[in-house]
């Protein structure tokens, strides 16, 4: 070849060269190690620094020091225990039917009182207000009730009957979420403890019994205390739920104190790994001040054994037994420092207001209901869930 012609060769590859570096700093080009890519849709502009950085997931420090919602708020991206939830449908269905006397007792006669009304006037809420009376929900809390809708009837916020029922329900969801901690959550290390008092016949060791089938079906390792000494067929009567349970108790010697009784099982519990412990005590009377100054010893046993033990005091109550109920939770609270309620036998009484009662008056947690006789009967208590099964009406079963 001439000069001229390697010249020229030269000049193209140089040339080559340039055209290829001018078009990698451009962006145009693949590196020669990288599959050219088909551009996608909405590609083209140049990417901003934030397109270019992964997403970062919030730390749960993050999320502790973000705003909180406003009160009955969702956070976004988190489906409502409400409208839609499935869940929540099948958990007030089966209350509906556990508390289908008080819903076709009280709560009907309740409904029955709207019937045929045009207009909403004071005779209205005279009727509003027996009916409340007949239902155990009590004197102080049926005038809260009358008290909430004479002020929106000033407000001119009750147009119609209707409005009347959202009000009376709203009320209810009010008085039952009480604003405690969660279940269990004052226990920070094993054994989680449960001290359960009550009079006789109020359902007690049966809720012990569901209690423990509830624990034990979660692969807890639970311990049951008898620490009802006085009755020696209250002592076989749980240890033969421990039997069908398959879940030891603990009993003392013959005419062992209760409160020795139940600090040797919390002792025992400690030293054997138990998660839940479950403590029985005498079915005393309310009234009789040397059985109920038993209780006090017994709940200082259970601290001595684990500080910071009874985690949850639980007075468990007979709903049929109507206003004798408040009398009770009254004496106990006295005595005991209660951190709950456990309403039984809601499925037999035709009235049921008496749960509102002892909400409103003492401030205490409703943490179960019983609505059967089966295990799953006993209910962890949904303020939410129970006022929608308690106030549901004959159009929205049929939904």
């Amino acid at each position: 070849m001439t000069p001229i012609a390697w010249l020229v060769v030269a000049l193209v590859v140089v040339a080559a060269i340039a055209v290829f570096l001018w078009g990698r700093r451009q962006g145009r080009l693949p590196a020669p190690d990288e599959p050219a890519k088909l551009p996608t849709a909405g590609e083209g502009a140049a990417p901003t620094a934030e397109a270019k950085k992964p997403a970062e997931l919030p730390s749960a420090e993050r999320l502790a020091t973000q705003p909180t919602a406003e009160a009955g708020a969702q956070p976004a991206g988190v489906e409502a225990k409400g409208e839609g939830s499935a869940e929540r449908t099948r958990d007030v269905s089966a209350l509906k039917k556990g508390l289908a006397q008080t819903r076709t007792g009280w709560m009907q006669r309740l409904l029955s009182v709207f019937a045929g009304r045009k207009e909403i006037d004071p005779a209205l809420l005279d009727d509003i207000e027996e009916t409340l009376l007949t239902g155990d929900v009590g004197t102080a809390t049926t005038k809260r009730f009358i008290d909430g809708l004479k002020a929106r009837l000033d407000r001119k916020e009750l147009a119609d009957a209707s409005k009347v029922w959202d009000a009376l329900k709203a009320d209810a969801l009010t008085i039952l979420d009480v604003g405690a901690p969660a279940f269990g959550s004052r226990a920070t290390a094993k054994p989680f403890v449960i001290l359960m008092v009550g009079v006789n016949g109020a359902g007690k060791t049966t809720t012990i019994a569901k209690l423990a089938s509830r624990y034990h079906a979660e692969g807890k390792k639970v311990l049951l205390a008898a620490g009802d000494t006085f009755r020696a067929a209250a002592v076989a009567q749980l240890e033969m739920w421990g039997q069908r349970l398959e879940v030891p108790v603990h009993k003392g010697k013959e005419n062992a104190k209760p409160g020795a009784v139940v600090y040797e099982a919390v002792a025992r519990g400690v030293a054997e790994g138990a998660d839940v412990i479950i403590a029985d005590t005498a079915g005393r009377l309310q009234t009789k001040a040397p059985l109920m100054e038993e209780l006090r010893k017994i709940r200082e046993a259970c601290g001595k054994a684990s500080p910071g033990a009874p985690h949850e005091v639980l007075l468990v109550l007979d709903a049929t037994t109507g206003q004798n109920a408040i009398s009770q939770a009254r004496e106990f609270r006295e005595t005991l420092d209660l951190t709950g309620v456990v309403l039984t036998k809601l499925d037999g009484t035709a009235k049921g207001g008496v749960i509102l009662a002892v909400a409103d008056e003492f401030k205490l947690p409703v943490r179960f209901v019983g609505v059967g006789e089966k295990s799953e009967d006993l209910r962890e208590f949904d303020a939410r869930d129970f006022v929608e099964a308690l106030f549901a009406r004959d159009a929205d079963d049929a939904n």
